[in-house]
């Protein structure tokens, strides 16, 4: 289902259960978060739950649609009502609920045509709690994780676009991760540490946005260890796949200052992890 199939096709339930309730609604002295009990129907409590979605109560509709999920697992409705809970809990910013909720209805629904919406709707929430890359990025790497499944396993669903750009900023994030690490090493002159943090994003991160500054980091660690080959090798590589960069400036002033030049050696591994860089 197209997303703006998707779209009117949840405004054309929530018009509908407005309708279900109008006469309540049209009554002051009923509030429709408190229509009905959990031993109502699963149509009922469904009708319930999309209305007070509508309303903007979503508490009390994703109770609603829990009380589905208790009552009549294994069922159709209970089938919906788990997507509209994990996408409730989700807009609650209940995150680790809707990641479980997600979860449990991929395990007992996996081949459903809201199985794409709910795989993204669990990396959403894993996407919602990336920290600052000062923080564990532990949630970078599960949203990596649940929007490839969106990309890999659902291929033709309208969600690939925003996974694959949700992909790109968590890895940004786990590369800017590991460039603090490496800097704090390299501040402290501790720079075989500082180079396995900067190698690990020239070789793993290579499409982000931290690569240019990786490579001067390595130009300097490896000029400041008198491994002057390796540090003409970075140099070289950053030059030529960003020849306008500041990070190619300083890194080519910082080997003049020994009366060196940006060379490649093509047996190092800056040379070959180079071939598979954004500028390349």
């Amino acid at each position: 289902m197209k997303r703006t199939a998707r779209i009117a096709f949840v405004s054309m339930a929530l018009a509908c259960a407005g309708v279900a309730v109008s006469a309540c609604q049209s009554d002051k002295d009923i509030d429709i978060t408190k229509l009905g009990v959990e031993t109502d129907p699963p149509e009922v409590l469904y009708n319930q739950g999309l209305a007070n979605m509508k309303a903007g109560n979503i508490a009390e509709a994703s109770r609603k649609f829990d009380s589905i999920d208790r009552q009549h697992p294994f069922t159709d409705w209970g089938r919906k009502a788990l997507v509209m809970s994990t996408f409730a809990k989700y807009r609650l910013g209940r995150n680790e609920d809707a990641i479980t909720t997600g979860n449990r209805y991929l395990k007992q629904y996996p081949n459903t045509e809201d199985s794409a919406y709910v795989q993204y709707l669990v990396g959403l929430s894993y996407s919602k709690q990336i920290a600052d890359v000062t923080q564990d990025q532990r949630a970078a790497a599960q949203t990596i994780d649940a929007m490839s499944k969106v990309v890999n396993d659902y291929p033709d669903s309208e969600y690939v676009e925003d996974a694959q750009a949700k992909i790109r900023f968590a890895r940004d994030q786990l590369a800017g991760k590991e460039m603090q690490v490496g800097r704090y090493y390299l501040e402290r002159k501790e720079y075989l540490a500082g180079i396995q943090r900067f190698r690990t994003v020239v070789e793993r991160y290579p499409t982000t946005n931290q690569i240019e500054e990786a490579l001067a980091r390595l130009v300097e660690s490896y000029y400041a260890m008198g491994i002057v080959e390796e540090a003409q090798t970075a140099a070289a590589v950053l030059g030529r796949n960003y020849p306008d960069s500041q990070w190619y400036a300083d890194s080519y002033k910082l080997l003049q200052t020994g009366g060196l030049e940006p060379r490649e050696n093509r047996g190092s591994w800056i040379s070959r992890a180079g071939a598979k860089l954004i500028g390349a």
